[in-house]
């Protein structure tokens, strides 16, 4: 996905119109398929599921302009297919280094611990408070802790899952390049 790209209410509001004329059942589909796709990215043994299933969504989104309405067929399973593709990403950042100047496992988990630790400490204060808050924790109270986050910030669920998840991807940019200028 271009890295100037960014998921605006109107791309939102196209992904439903995209997937139903009728505004409540677009919504009831757009969670039936987040929720499958967390599954999926769940049971590939993906720790990072969630944000998958939502860059999975996002670029569905960037693609409704050459979508269009000329698309045919079931719609959710365009978002599995790009799922597919999502995942064989994944699994290809995760892939163990097998460079010779590759750190040993144990080294390479203090570098990355080092580097996520300078990448937070550029965050914002209110970026830092909203990322620690929004994975903090896990389990039921997971669900529980990101609504009173939305509340408390004023906005809604899904916005907050966008903004948690662009800050993510900028402290993995940060963390790449880091990790990248340790190694030389």
């Amino acid at each position: 996905m271009h890295k100037d790209w960014f998921l605006s209410q109107e791309a939102f509001d196209g992904l439903l119109n995209w997937l139903d004329t009728d505004r409540e059942q677009a919504a009831m589909k757009y969670e039936d398929i987040r929720k499958r796709l967390i599954k999926i990215f769940t049971g590939r043994a993906c720790v990072e599921a969630e944000d998958l299933a939502d860059e999975t969504i996002n670029r569905v989104i960037s693609k409704l302009d050459e979508l269009g309405t000329e698309f045919e067929g079931d719609r959710g399973r365009y978002f599995f297919g790009v799922a597919n593709k999502v995942y064989l990403e994944y699994k290809r950042r995760k892939s163990p280094q097998s460079s010779p100047s590759s750190p040993p496992d144990s080294n390479l988990i203090e570098l990355e611990f080092r580097c996520m630790e300078r990448c937070i400490e550029t965050l914002s204060k209110e970026n830092r408070y909203l990322l620690l808050q929004y994975y903090g924790a896990e389990g039921g109270a997971k669900v529980e802790q990101r609504k009173r986050l939305a509340e408390e910030l004023g906005i809604a669920p899904n916005a907050l899952r966008i903004r948690a998840y662009r800050i993510r991807v900028g402290l993995q940019d940060c963390m790449a390049k880091c990790i990248q200028n340790e190694l030389g």
